[in-house]
């Protein structure tokens, strides 16, 4: 597939660059990028819930009526979970959410994920860009440029840039991330992908192709 390369006012450079049918035509793997989703949101998790059991709480641990004769049932300390301001039984407890994912299976979650956006036209390339200071008028502009300013967007860098990262925080639907840092997470829930021309590369190096 080969798409246009686009300069930051939205007009062709007259440059083309070829995207890999390896990366962004294969045939997609549903229940991989399903796989690859779970984990990255089971990852966001932060698992600190916590209440006190009943070995926690602070209190006395004499016995509060006698063991007989009360007509009630028998009642060993105040801390007891079925007094108000007892500790909880079977409460929440720290833990990690997180789960184990075969790098081939994340792999493929990936390729899978390009290859969806890739057959909706949702795959912008633009030339390498930068600004001289964090400007979010610069990016909405640029957005305007680039028909994409309606759309969930998602600016895939070559490398760090802190001015483009500095001018996207105040915009809700605009993320700018690395090559790198690409997740299946992050393809799936942008409606439009705009691929830096020097990130396509990055993109074929990190499958290793």
């Amino acid at each position: 597939m080969e798409l246009s390369v686009l300069n930051i006012e939205g007009k062709e450079t007259g440059r083309k660059v070829t995207l890999n049918d390896q990366i962004f035509g294969i045939e997609p793997s549903d229940h991989a990028i399903y796989l690859d989703v779970k984990q990255y949101m089971a990852n966001q998790r932060q698992g600190t819930s916590k209440s006190k059991e009943r070995a926690e709480i602070v209190g006395s641990t004499r016995k509060i009526k006698r063991q007989k004769g009360t007509g009630t049932a028998r009642a060993g300390s105040i801390k007891s979970p079925i007094f108000r301001g007892g500790g909880t039984v079977f409460g929440p407890r720290p833990r990690n959410y997180g789960f184990k994912l075969n790098k081939k299976v994340k792999q493929l979650a990936r390729k899978s994920a390009l290859t969806y956006k890739a057959n909706e036209k949702g795959i912008v390339v633009l030339e390498d860009f930068n600004f001289e200071a964090p400007k979010t008028k610069q990016l909405v502009a640029l957005q305007n440029n680039l028909q994409i300013a309606e759309k969930k967007a998602l600016f895939v860098l070559p490398a760090e840039n802190n001015n483009i990262y500095l001018s996207s925080r105040n915009l809700q639907d605009v993320s700018v991330i690395t090559a790198s840092e690409l997740s299946t997470y992050q393809i799936m829930n942008a409606k439009a992908l705009v691929l830096c021309e020097g990130s396509v590369a990055k993109i074929e190096e990190a499958f290793k192709l």
